[in-house]
Order: structure tokens, then C-alpha cells, then sequence
């Protein structure tokens, strides 16, 4: 048998790759020919196995709701590791989004306002499943919203950032995150359209005073105010049919595409979800060879034309590489499992805090992206408030250089941590260069007669 094409085994990149908060997103082809995506961690983000076990435990509460019925996310094929690679694969493409939608001239293909609010009900209904599941999505943006070949919008990386930097589901970020999306949506595909643009802007008010579901109504209930109703999802199908085609072009050489080893990957996934764990061990190594176990997608997306292009030696190679494998993964689940009852001795001898003692907020600091921002980036601004470790409610306001009113919010924050990190995103489009200031304040607690706030600016530089 031919040696498979170059690029992970089995695994096809296309000519389309782009970068986001966690890794890079690659267009695909799946070993069956059908157009997929494949998430490719940064390797520093996945180091820790417990990142890794609250990533894989995020992906299965996703592929619990798919069969549940329940759609509104990009569908989920199996979370993988390749060596030190951890890859999110998917089975339908993650391109384009409506991050790359927006960037395109309006005149040419913008979806116009009945194409946003197509947009904004079907993910404030996503939102709404989600947030009845116990569940949130945690990175609410126009780049991962993504725009399906059928015109409907799925939403990807579904608590992948919370997984990784163990934050808890906060629900209040995603109504404010979509509130923020509504009324971008109205700025850019609304805009000639001044009763259509003030209904979407009705729609964030009311999803920050009232709730998705209310703004959810509005929308539906004054549709009459949309000069195509929601038929701008037509042209958003026809939009992200056309990006698609694009992305997924025969797949060719790809600078720098990485190469896992030949012996076999390691879905992260449980049985229970599909990803072909056996025996109660965290991850099972599968083999693609005489007598493998059957195969998950995962087997099919990644197997490559290698399995049968080698002799008894190669085969030798490769068991001995399982079996040193094996005891890795037996080692590493030791040391797992003491890490883990050392963990818990710790929070047990922890001294706790006062009941009593009300909530403390004692430091704010505010970090933005160091380097320049490119054309029609969205930024993440990072604030983290220290507390003295009691719980409570935080009440605080972002104040953004470029408008005069800012946005206030509430949080909930437990006892016993004593930081709690919050977020905005900014997006800025068009030429020219900007610097945006960000400032975060603390409304509520507040030690007597102080204030307490910070800020960080970030310089967005952009020649079309």
C-alpha cells in the first residue's frame, strides 16, 4: 500500500489554517473524503493532565447533548493526543466564521439585518440549552460563531478556555458577550436600516437587563421590522458555501504540519462518549494494525496509508512502542492518582476562611495583548481581582477608550479562591491605527473611601 498523503496520519490539512485563543484551527479532509476541522492546541496550554482531563471533560458534556438531541454546536468527531499534540477534531468545517464574514465588504456579501438576527436567535437559543444544562459557553465571539453551508450558525469551542484555564460555566459572561455580538451586528449589517438596526440594539438592552430568552422574543415577535424577515440566511448559506469551497481545496504541502508518531494516537475521550476508552484507563492508544479494537472516527480521520505499507519489523517496532506506551500511561496515572489525594489532603488541612467575614475585593490587575493587533482582531482584555477569599458578589464596570458609556456587571464569586478573573473583547475593524484602553473598575465592595481599578491598552494597526 502507498504511503498516505502528507500531514497527520490519515489527516489531510488544506490550504486554510487560522489562528486562534487556544491553537490553530486547520481546514481538513477526513481520511473518507468528507470536509472536516481539527483544532490543534498550543502545546503549553495542554502540558498539564489536568488541563487535559478538563478538556476531555468538556467535550463530553458536548457530545452528551448531541445525542440528546440538541444541536446549536459544531459537531464534535473526538479529542485526540499525538505525542505531546492534543487535537479537537471536528466533522463538519470550523470555517468560515462570522469573524470572517464581517470582515468582507458589505456591498458584496453582507447578509444584511435579516441574516443578524438569524444569527442572534439560533445562538441565543444554543445559550439558552446550554445554560439549562449547567453549562456555559465561555468565549463568546464573532470567531466562534461559525457559519454553516446551510446558512445556520453553530458555536465552537464550547468551554474549551474554561477547561483549560479551570475557570467555573458563568452563564453572565455569555449574555453579556452576546448582547456585545447584537449590537456589533447592528453597527455592520443593519446600519441602512435604522428600524431594523434600533430592533437589534433592543435586543442587547434586553439580554442585559432581562435575559436571552426575552431578547430572544423581541426578535421573533417584530420580525415586521427586518426588511427581509430572516431571509438573510440565504445569503449567509451562500456565504460560507463559497468560504468553504475555498478552505477545503485539494490539500497540498503545508509548511510546517505536524507529524504525530506512526504507532498510534490516544483518544481522550471515554467509552461513554465515543472516543474508545476500555479497561478504566484515562486514554486508550489505538492501533490501526492486525487485531485493533474497532475504529473511532478518530481512527478513520487519522489513519493513514502507512498501516500496511511496512513488514514484521516495522510491526515489531511498533508493538514494542505500544507496550512502552502502556507503562507511561500506567506511570502516569500513579503519579495522577497521588497528585490528586495529596490535592484533596491540602484542601482538607486548608485553613478556612470566616464565614462571617464579608467579601474583600484587595487588588485589580488588567493585561492586553503586548503586541500590535492586525485587521479585524478581536481583543482580549484580562482582569484579575483579588479578594480576601470570602464569598460574595462583585459588581464592576468596563470602560472602553472609545465609547462613553460604560458596561457594568455582577458576578458571583465562591469562597476559598482569592482571585477571580474577568473578561472583555474588543473588536476593532477597519485601515488605520488605534490604541484602545481598557479600564476596569470595582463598583462594589469597596475598602472605605477608596477606589480600586486598573486598566491596559493595546495598539491595533491595520493597512488593507
Amino acid at each position: 500500500m502507498n504511503p498516505g498523503p502528507e500531514g497527520p496520519a490519515g489527516f489531510r490539512p488544506g490550504h486554510r489554517t487560522r489562528a486562534g485563543e487556544l491553537g490553530t484551527w486547520w481546514s481538513a479532509v477526513t481520511a473518507d473524503g468528507r470536509p472536516g476541522g481539527a483544532l490543534r492546541f498550543s502545546p503549553e496550554s495542554v502540558a498539564d493532565p489536568a488541563a487535559r482531563r478538563r478538556l476531555a471533560g468538556a467535550v463530553t458534556a458536548d457530545l452528551g447533548l448531541a445525542r440528546g438531541g440538541r444541536s446549536g454546536l459544531l459537531p464534535v468527531a473526538d479529542l485526540v493526543a499525538a505525542g505531546d499534540d492534543v487535537w479537537l477534531l471536528t466533522a463538519e468545517p470550523a470555517a468560515p466564521t462570522l469573524a470572517d464574514l464581517l470582515s468582507e465588504p458589505p456591498a458584496a456579501h453582507g447578509p444584511g439585518p435579516g441574516g443578524a438576527a438569524a444569527v442572534l436567535v439560533e445562538t441565543a437559543q444554543t445559550l439558552l440549552t446550554l445554560h439549562a444544562a449547567g453549562l456555559a459557553h465561555g468565549a463568546l465571539h464573532p470567531g466562534t460563531v461559525v457559519i454553516a453551508a446551510d446558512g445556520s450558525a453553530l458555536l465552537a469551542e464550547r468551554g474549551l478556555a474554561g477547561a483549560l484555564h479551570d475557570r467555573p460555566a458563568a452563564p453572565e459572561h455569555d449574555v453579556a458577550a452576546w448582547a456585545s455580538l447584537a449590537t456589533e451586528l447592528a453597527a455592520r449589517w443593519a446600519a441602512p436600516y435604522p428600524e431594523a438596526a434600533g430592533l437589534l440594539e433592543r435586543a442587547a438592552a434586553t439580554a442585559s437587563a432581562r435575559g436571552l430568552a426575552q431578547a430572544r422574543d423581541v426578535l421573533l415577535a417584530r420580525r415586521d421590522l427586518l426588511p427581509d424577515g430572516f431571509a438573510g440566511r440565504d445569503r449567509l448559506a451562500e456565504a460560507a458555501r463559497r468560504r468553504q469551497a475555498e478552505a477545503t481545496l485539494p490539500p497540498g504541502p503545508v509548511p510546517g504540519a505536524p507529524l504525530p508518531d506512526e504507532g498510534g494516537i490516544a483518544t481522550l475521550l471515554p467509552a461513554a462518549a465515543g472516543g474508545g476508552r476500555a479497561g478504566g484507563d484515562e486514554s486508550t492508544v489505538l492501533g490501526f494494525g492486525s487485531g485493533a479494537p474497532a475504529e473511532t472516527e478518530a481512527a478513520r480521520i487519522w489513519r493513514g496509508g502507512r498501516d500496511g505499507s511496512s513488514g514484521a519489523a516495522s510491526r515489531g517496532r511498533r508493538a514494542s512502542r505500544g507496550r512502552v506506551r502502556r507503562g507511561r500511561t500506567a506511570l502516569a496515572s500513579v503519579i495522577i492518582a497521588l497528585m490528586v489525594v495529596a490535592g484533596v489532603l491540602v484542601w482538607l488541612f486548608r485553613e478556612p476562611a470566616d464565614p462571617g467575614t464579608p467579601l474583600a475585593v484587595t487588588g485589580v490587575r488588567v493585561t492586553a495583548p503586548k503586541k500590535p493587533q492586525g485587521c479585524g482582531t478581536t481583543v482580549r482584555i484580562t482582569g484579575v481581582l483579588s479578594t480576601n477569599g470570602s464569598a460574595g458578589r462583585i459588581r464592576y464596570q468596563w470602560r472602553r477608550s472609545d465609547r462613553r458609556t460604560p458596561t457594568e456587571q455582577t458576578e458571583e464569586v465562591e469562597a476559598g479562591r482569592t482571585s477571580h478573573e474577568v473578561t472583555l473583547l474588543w473588536t476593532v475593524r477597519g485601515d488605520g491605527d488605534f490604541r484602545g484602553t481598557a479600564t476596569l473598575r470595582v463598583l462594589s465592595p469597596l475598602p472605605k473611601g477608596g477606589k480600586l481599578q486598573g486598566r491596559a491598552a493595546f495598539v491595533y494597526r491595520c493597512k488593507s
